[in-house]
């Protein structure tokens, strides 16, 4: 056969990342059947480089290593070099940044890992320089002196037999599950905070004493644990951190959104990358505390981050777009960072100028590169008012004024480039937030006055919608022509892609692209009482069952079972970047279970958290969603279930400014004749009990608020349920 090895094959590929390293001298492979097949073939090891766009050090490895003429004709002769995009790819990345991790202490990407041809993995690092620095040794001598050892008898036997043991490892990190089952217990969520508190940055919000990146799994579990015993140094570390997230680097404070993490302790300068998980998750628990505390400057916050989102990660069609890199114009952080100069030359105003220098901190030396600034807020209103004489009123004015100007300056910059792939998981949690959005933020009495990008309300469940209507389109297919439903369980439900570009679909969908567009459309739900929404997340609870599920080992596995197989089938228990999916699988089941006339999706929410209860006890902080759903599992949803055509305001005002952590809040239609055709839709014989005898009295909007086991009266005034909560609790 034609060797395809002999050319680089990345111009072929839709991915901006891969699409990036087209024209290097290196011949690319995409992971596929031809590119292993050729390494069989030819009997060589093959280099495998993982990255995706927006990452920093990759680009750094491309310029200084696979541009290289030399070293290309040492890959291309001696390997068969293949290139994936960790966003493509996550269960591949999972499975070699696993051993990376065992083997190294660490990990990172760029990841660069050496395979042999049946794909076990021998040799692993991340970024190598193409000269020896210090203890790195230099890429160009790594792999002459792998490809002479691949070459040797001797020295190939060790490196196959390690090969066999590192692909052990991965096997029992990654697949394996338990022997006995166990039980979660009803302290794992004190445990895992306590374990939160001692890791709590005091001083400088955040947890650490290093780089700082979101951690709102932790952040989540602070709060529900705060709720459940009214332990104030919960609250503090929350306030703490999100006030450090929002004031700090982290936050575009001139156009909303947030970079992915801060080099430094104080959060004051990150890696500028934007990711579509980041913000998603960052504004779901900024919306939370909002509520937990009252404290505008986070609904301001999450507001400009959900605009930022529909402005520059939107494609037309209502799908979410993955990623804004780091660099313009060559450079990381050109596009975001200020000198005294820029600012007075954008802003017309020069007492405008000098309070948003002051405010911003804005200095002729910076806190960046090349004497720039990265825009931190770092003096008060208050102090303001007070150095320049003006009332505060006066100075807010002013620098709402000169922000807006300072983003139209910035408008005319060169922009970072935009990875426009659309996954299905990072929408499904975007749509949460968005739906979130709609509930919290109350747009009919809440808009944030600093959005200086905004010329109308935004509605952000009509977003949302968009969103979940571009995904059902492109992205899923029905398992019949005729019928949307398979509620009941007994049918298949249907199939996820993982990503579209460009009219483009491949991968089979992962556990996290159906758990977390699964939660974002019953969320949707939830701010719409839309009924669609609620049938489309059974479908996905119900496709999760299928492909997931493995009854036998009691566990959710990462991959489909109908998909491709690699060297192992890994889980994804532990939360990292986004939450783990087989966490909020379980919640989302959970949450089902209130819907569906069998006790499946409870069983399998039992099951997992039994199969995985000594990992969850012996690290909760690592596991925090599967914590979160053992909470959900042993103390139950609060149910708020409205008996109306929509739902009022007054009971919208009171959810709002009101923290649910563990709300399910459901609508069903206000007579039982518009009831059973929502029965008819979801193709359910008969009511849940969720639903059952909860109709409106007096075809007046009725709220009914249930937890514990207990339920309120029917009540007219949703303030009337929550003081019958109060004096039952």
């Amino acid at each position: 056969m034609t060797d395809p090895t002999r050319r680089n094959r990345l111009d072929e590929e839709q991915s901006p990342y891969l699409r990036q390293h087209a024209d290097n001298p290196v011949n690319w492979q995409p992971w596929d059947q031809q590119a292993l097949d050729s390494a069989k073939e030819r009997d060589v090891p093959i280099f495998l480089s993982i990255g995706y766009s927006a990452c920093h050090w990759c680009h750094v490895m491309e310029e200084e290593s696979f541009q290289d003429e030399s070293i290309a004709s040492m890959l291309n002769e001696q390997f068969v070099p293949i290139k994936i995009d960790r966003e493509e790819r996550p269960d591949l990345d999972s499975i070699y940044m696993t051993i990376c991790q065992l083997v190294t202490g660490g990990g990172g990407w760029p990841l660069s890992v050496w395979l042999t041809p049946d794909e076990k993995p021998f040799y692993v690092g991340t970024y190598f320089p193409p000269s020896p620095r210090g203890r790195v040794p230099g890429f160009d001598s790594l792999l002459e002196n792998i490809a002479d050892s691949w070459s040797s008898t001797e020295d190939r036997q060790e490196i196959e037999k390690r090969a066999e043991q590192w692909t052990t490892a991965i096997e029992d990190e990654l697949e394996s599950v338990p022997d006995q089952p166990g039980s979660v217990s009803d302290s794992v969520l004190d445990t895992g905070v306590q374990a939160a508190v001692r890791s709590a940055d005091r001083e400088y919000g955040g947890f650490g004493s290093g780089q700082k990146f979101p951690q709102m799994g932790r952040l989540r579990a602070l709060g529900r644990a705060y709720e459940q015993t009214g332990r104030s140094v919960y609250r503090e570390i929350i306030e703490e951190t999100l006030d450090a997230m929002v004031n700090g680097g982290l936050f575009d404070h001139v156009g909303g959104g947030f970079h992915r993490y801060t080099t430094d302790r104080k959060w004051v300068v990150p890696h500028f990358e934007k990711m579509l998980y980041d913000n998603a998750e960052i504004t779901r628990m900024l919306l939370e505390g909002y509520q937990l505390t009252g404290r505008t400057p986070y609904a301001a916050a999450a507001s400009e981050t959900l605009e930022f989102v529909k402005r520059e990660l939107t494609h037309d069609e209502g799908g979410f777009y993955a990623t804004l890199d780091a660099q313009s114009e060559g450079e990381e952080g050109t596009f975001y960072v200020w000198t005294p100069e820029q600012i007075s030359e954008a802003i017309e105003d020069q007492t405008a100028a000098d309070l948003f220098c002051d405010r911003y901190g804005i200095t002729p030396t910076g806190n960046f590169e090349n004497n720039r600034t990265v825009l931190t807020v770092s003096t008060s209103i208050e102090q303001l008012s007070t150095e320049y004489d003006l009332p505060a009123e006066t100075i807010e004015t002013k620098l709402e004024h000169a922000r807006k100007q300072v983003f139209e300056a910035r408008e005319k910059r060169v922009r970072p480039g935009r990875d426009e792939k659309v996954l299905t998981g990072w929408n499904g949690l975007m749509i949460s937030a968005f739906a979130e959005g709609a509930l919290a933020l109350d747009e009919s009495s809440f808009e944030s006055d600093s959005a200086p990008h905004s010329d109308s309300t935004t509605d952000f469940a009509e977003t949302a919608r968009a969103a979940l209507s571009f995904v059902r389109e492109h992205l899923w297919t029905d398992s019949t022509s005729d019928s949307d439903s398979d509620s009941d369980g007994d049918g298949d439900g249907g199939r996820l892609w993982h990503r579209y570009k460009d009219g483009d679909v491949t991968g089979d969908g992962f556990l996290s692209d159906y758990a977390f567009l699964g939660r974002g459309a019953l969320n949707l739900y939830e701010a719409t009482g839309e009924v669609e929404h609620l049938n489309f997340a059974l479908d996905l609870a119900t496709s999760i069952e299928r492909e997931f599920w493995d009854a036998e080992e009691r566990t959710l596995y990462f991959t489909p079972a109908s998909g491709e197989t690699t060297i192992t089938r890994p889980q994804e228990l532990s939360d990292q970047s986004t939450p783990s999916s087989t966490g909020v699988a379980v919640s989302l089941f959970l949450a089902l279970d209130q819907f569906v006339p069998h006790d499946r999706f409870r069983t399998i929410a039992d099951s997992v958290l039994s199969t995985h209860a000594s990992t969850i006890e012996s690290d909760p902080l690592r596991c925090v969603s599967l914590v979160l759903a053992a909470d959900e599992y042993a103390s139950g949803f609060l149910e708020l279930t409205i008996a109306a055509n929509e739902i009022p305001t007054q009971y919208r005002e009171r959810v709002a400014s009101t923290y649910l952590p563990r709300r399910l809040l459901t609508v069903r239609p206000p007579s039982e004749d518009g009831l059973n055709a929502w029965l008819d839709a979801l193709d359910l014989d008969e009511a849940p009990p969720i639903w059952a005898g909860r109709e409106a009295i007096d075809d007046d909007p009725t709220v009914y608020l249930c937890e514990g086991f207990t339920c309120s009266p029917p009540k007219r005034d949703i303030d009337d349920a929550f003081a019958w909560r109060e004096q039952n609790a």
